[in-house]
This record gives structure tokens, sequence and C-alpha cells, in this order.
């Protein structure tokens, strides 16, 4: 019985060398980090509730000075939120490789653009910049004005009571982005496809938390033996299902209607640059089909990507910045009067020409971001050793930036959990690094759908302040979030709407 223990613990203690002391872990575990235990590293540390992780690496964040490290044989990782180290990883295309952690999402959007890298990702980034040229924006922003109009219809019905801001939110971000970038309407659809979408999304994320936090499930082979990758398919065949049924109809649409709509989304084959004014990214993704430049998979993991990032990140930007408005009455009334000055009396849309005289409020709607962040961290494949923070950071290695903590810097930001859109004035932004200030991401992989995302936020923020005083209800302290892709809070984002007098 001796010497049967006696070999079980030598074997532990080979295990534990093994693991937590090559030449990789060596490098790794010189950085500051959790504390380390026998034989499994950090991994226990990250095995808790997805509020609880986030706490930690908020924890982590305030505990180190920059950067910290998580090892869990054989896996690395140094998380960074200082803005130079941001810099080194994101300003050019050496590590524009995303991370093995993206992996999970590719069951979803496969190739698409937000995990594709190399030639494909240069090839779809390059077919679909055309999207947001400021000309096509220049066209949506009707679109989006009248999307708005009727989110503001929608608050008529529910004013004087709190209110989750979220679902009705997801909901104007999604008919936004399925009438711009895919030529069609919410309204054509029924409620049960509606509903059934957006909650598939919202557990996709559950899933993706899961197999984050726990080693069994991040590798594909011990996945795929679990319920919780049967319950992953079924959430994967109501999206697929769903978003190829927009591109059927839109395909029928562009047949049944013949060449002329081809011909109006046409692109120079060199330059990919318009030769109409408007048309939908769907239509775009067809014409390039046509050229042989995108299959019918291609189109379907574009289509998934932007039906995803294109309402999802924007519905948590604007959820969180109605919360913290609400609590800012003074703001309110900073920006109703901008709108006032700009606008009058008249009851007139918001027009694109009106948007960049909103500069008050684009600095509130910035501070919002700065505070939370829609993704609240992005990841990179360290394909080469690379030196951060003056620690040698072994080639193989996860490098997750955490955009939430380099927005709340305190050697960045002063006072930085304060809202103060006068950080953004002109004067107060000389000086600052920049890469302390990401929301979009940075570099060559910055978000290619930044400025419709900013300009839908505007046009919904000013039409909102247009009718409604907004009155707190879900309070900054009260927020726990979790641990997804996009910013969520576990619990509703609660605001009250007052009908303006």
């Amino acid at each position: 019985m001796f010497w049967y223990l006696f070999l079980i613990a030598g074997f532990l203690c080979f295990l534990h060398i093994f693991c937590n002391y090559n030449e990789r872990a060596r490098k790794i575990r010189k950085i500051p980090g959790p504390e380390d235990t026998f034989v499994l590293g950090n991994a226990p540390a990250l095995m808790r509730s997805s509020v609880d992780l986030m706490k930690l690496a908020r924890s982590l964040a305030k505990e180190n000075s920059g950067i910290y490290r998580l090892w869990v044989y054989p896996l690395g990782a140094v998380n960074i939120y200082n803005p130079d180290d941001v810099e080194t990883i994101v300003s050019n295309m050496k590590y524009n490789e995303k991370s093995e952690i993206y992996k999970v999402l590719r069951p979803w959007l496969r190739d698409g653009l937000l995990v594709s890298k190399g030639s494909k990702w240069q090839e779809r980034r390059k077919i679909l910049t055309p999207t947001f040229h400021f000309n096509i924006l220049r066209q949506f922003c009707q679109v989006l004005e009248d999307n708005s109009q009727r989110f503001v219809e929608s608050l008529n019905e529910m004013t004087g009571r709190p209110i989750d801001v979220v679902p009705i939110i997801s909901e104007f971000t999604l008919n936004s982005i399925c009438e711009t970038a895919m030529g069609t309407k919410l309204s054509d659809y029924n409620r049960s496809e509606i509903n059934a979408y957006k909650d598939a999304i919202y557990n996709l994320g559950y899933v993706f938390y899961q197999r984050f936090i726990k080693i069994f499930y991040f590798f594909d082979f011990s996945f795929n033996l679990t319920p919780l990758s049967r319950r992953q398919d079924g959430y994967l065949k109501t999206v697929h299902g769903f978003t190829k049924k927009v591109i059927a109809e839109r395909t029928e649409y562009i047949n049944k209607y013949g060449m002329k709509i081809l011909e109006d989304a046409a692109v120079d084959d060199d330059t990919y640059v318009y030769k109409k004014k408007k048309t939908a990214m769907l239509d775009l993704l067809i014409t390039a089909k046509k050229e042989g430049l995108i299959d019918d998979i291609g189109i379907q993991e574009e289509v998934d990507t932007f039906m995803f990032e294109g309402h999802d990140t924007t519905a948590s930007g604007l959820a969180f910045c109605f919360m913290i408005l609400a609590h800012h009455k003074d703001v309110q009334v900073k920006i109703f009067a901008e709108i006032e000055e700009i606008l009058g009396d008249s009851k007139r849309n918001v027009t694109m020409e009106d948007l960049p005289k909103m500069k008050y409020l684009e600095r509130c709607i910035k501070e919002s971001l700065r505070l939370y962040p829609p993704v609240p961290f992005i990841s990179r494949s360290l394909n080469e050793d690379v030196r951060l923070s003056n620690y040698d950071i072994p080639a193989g290695t996860f490098c997750h930036i955490h955009i939430y903590d380099l927005h709340r810097h305190p050697a960045l930001y002063k006072d930085p959990e304060q809202f103060d859109p006068d950080r953004f004035l002109p004067e107060n932004s000389v000086g600052r690094h920049p890469y302390a200030y990401i929301p979009f991401s940075a570099g060559p992989r910055n978000c290619i759908g930044q400025k419709f995302a900013m300009m839908e936020m505007k046009v919904a923020v000013a039409e909102v302040l247009r009718k409604f005083t907004l009155e707190p209800v879900t309070h900054p302290e009260d927020i726990r979030i979790i641990a997804d892709a996009v910013l969520r809070n576990e619990g509703p984002v609660k605001v009250t709407f007052v009908k303006r007098q």
C-alpha cells in the first residue's frame, strides 16, 4: 500500500513538473498572475460563475500593472490593458490572427470576417469595405431614422414605468442591420421567428462562456460528447435557418427583378468602389459570387457574422448608453439643447448633414463606450516571440486585450469610473495615447462597421431624447457583467422614459 501511494505521489510530481515547469510555462509564469495550484495551474481559478469570472478579471487588472498571465497546460495567455502593449499587438498585420479561443465561434460564424485569417480575411475585407463607404452610409441614414421613429413609437406605449431596454433595443438594431445590410425587413417575418433567432444568439453566448472556462469543453472532441454540444446544435439550426431564409429571399428578389439590382451593386474588380449610390451588403456578396470571388458558404458566413455583430454589439452599446444618461439629467439637458439648436422646433427627421454637428452627443456616446465597450476584450494568437511590458512572451501564447480595463486604467483617465463626456473635447484629448481608447478595436483588424454603428447610435439617442427624458432605475453599481463575447449585464438594464412636455 505504501509503495502504491508513493508511486502515485511520484507520478503527480512528475506531472506537475512536466505541465508547469517546461520552457514555455517558465517564461509565462514569470508574469504576475493568480495563485498557481499543483498540476492544474490556474484552472481552478477560472472555474467559477460567469459573473465571478468577470470579477476575477477586474480584480487581477487592479492588482497588476497592465499585464497578467494565465497558465493551464498546454494553454498560456497574457492579458494586456496598457496602450503600449496594445499598440504592439494590434497596430500591424504581424499579430492579426485571432486566437484559438475564437474556435468556439466557428460552428456558428465559420470563416466569416470576424474569425478568418490570412488571404481569406484580406479578400473578404476588400469585398466588404465598400458597404460602409460614406455615400452608402448616407443612403442608410434614412433607414436608421425610420427605424428610430418606430423605436420611439414603441417606447410611447411604455412611458412612465421601468422597462428593460435590452429586448426593445435589440429589435431596433436587428431591424436596422436587416434593412440596411441585408435589404430585408423584420416585418416580413413572424414574431416567433424573430424571437427564436434572438434567443438562440443569447443562448450561444452561454455555450461559449462554458467552453471558455471548462477545459473539458474547450477541446472539440470532448465537447462534442456532451449534452451542451447537442443544445448548441439546436441553437445553430435556428440561427442558420433564419439567415439562410434572409439570403434565399433576397436572392429570389434579385432573380425576380432581373439584373438591374446587380448592375446597381456592381463594383470595379480592382478597387471595389461602388458605381451606384445604394445597395445592401448582401447584394454586394451576390455580385461577388457572380464574379467568382465568393461561394454560397462564404455568403452564409458573412451574413451570419454581420447579423450578429451588426445588431448585438450596437444593442449593448445603446442599452448602457441610455442607462448612464438616465443618471445625468444635466447631460440630457445639454444634448437636447444641442439638438434644438441644430433642428430648431422643426419636426423634421435627422439627416446625415445633422450628425457631424452633434458634437456633444458624440462625446457622450464615446464616453459611454469608454465605460461600457460592447466588446470587452479581443484576443490574438502570437505566432512569434514578442516582448510586452518587459516580459518575453513565447510564440503560441494567447494575447487577450482587455478593452474594458484599458478604458478604466487610472493612469490613462482621471477618475476613470466617472462619466465625463468632456474627456473627449479636443483640448482634453491632446497627448492621449492613440491606443488608450479602442471601443471598435484598432489597427488593420478594426471594426469594419464602426462608422455605421456610431451613426446608428447618434440617430437613435437623438430621436429618443427629442421625445423623452430618462429616469434612472438600474444603477452603475447594480451592473454585474457576465463573461460573454458581448458586454451584458446578468439581469435587465432598466430605464424609465418620461414624455417631454
